[in-house]
């Protein structure tokens, strides 16, 4: 009488693999998630130690060991099931040069600018940024692609392709910045005047900065008025509440004064007829 086989020994018919090889790849899967996980933990957190690379830089190689790792993790899982590798290896390769050639030209494109982008740092982590028309502040640079954060909140993903191919206006990248005002006066105005009044008004702002001085000048003879530019020097965090504070504020230095802000006026001349 034959002794029959353990379960364990079993095997599935058609594929030639036993339940010990299935659970051992089962086990393997489990224990190499965790493993890629700490690993990934640990490069981050030894990257981060050093002072010399960017946070986005940081993020950026984690990210790109992470799925390296998983990729070595799943050809480990294939060679436990019986999966010849090598022969894999290679026509995965000819297939992926194939569909290269026709369908991932801009993933390519994507995952090499995304390299250059970490490298090369035309934008950094919490920048505030306009990309190909969008303007947020950055959240994160991935292999792929690239995330604003929009002032409304919404989140916006831009491929790297078009982020690297496109002019990339930083906002926060420098450290002071030039605030600009826009006032129209009317034409019967003291101009002279004028100009001192809002140059006054910008001197006297606490966060105004005195070098290099504010100015005034002239940027055109509209329609109706005379449109003065004012240009305030600050510091980056305190543009948008120098600007709001100066445009709020001109108005009363102006009425104080008695230089008119006009309204947009037309004058129309009727000819009697003939």
């Amino acid at each position: 009488m034959e002794i029959p086989d353990t379960f364990s020994n079993t095997t599935i018919p058609l594929v030639e693999i036993t339940f010990d090889t299935i659970l051992l790849a089962v086990i393997i899967a489990v224990l190499g998630f965790f493993v890629v996980k700490i690993l990934g933990l640990i490069f981050r957190r030894s990257l981060s130690r050093t002072s010399c690379l960017p946070e986005l830089v940081v993020e950026f190689l984690a990210s790109f060991l992470s799925v390296l790792l998983y990729v070595l993790l799943l050809l480990l899982i294939l060679a436990i099931l019986g999966a010849d590798v090598s022969s894999m290896v290679l026509g995965l390769s000819a297939v992926i040069g194939l569909i290269l050639g026709f369908g991932l030209q801009s993933t390519i494109s994507n995952l090499a600018a995304g390299v250059w982008i970490a490298a090369l740092r035309p934008i950094d982590k919490n920048e505030f940024v306009e990309v190909n028309g969008i303007s947020g502040t950055v959240v994160s640079v991935g292999i792929m692609a690239t995330e604003l954060l929009k002032p409304d909140n919404t989140f916006v993903t831009i491929p790297n392709s078009l982020v690297w191919g496109s002019p990339v206006i930083n906002s926060t990248r420098m450290e002071t910045r030039r605030v600009d005002v826009t006032v129209g006066v009317a034409y019967g105005s003291d101009l002279d005047r004028a100009i001192r009044v809002a140059t006054s008004l910008m001197e006297g702002h606490d966060l105004v900065l005195p070098t290099p001085a504010p100015s005034v000048v002239v940027t055109e003879l509209a329609d109706s008025s005379i449109n003065l530019s004012m240009r305030a020097w600050t510091k980056t965090p305190d543009l948008w509440g120098v600007k709001f504070d100066l445009t709020k504020k001109i108005v009363t230095a102006f009425r104080e004064a008695d230089i008119e802000i006009p309204f947009p006026q037309m004058d129309i001349h009727l000819d009697s007829p003939q």
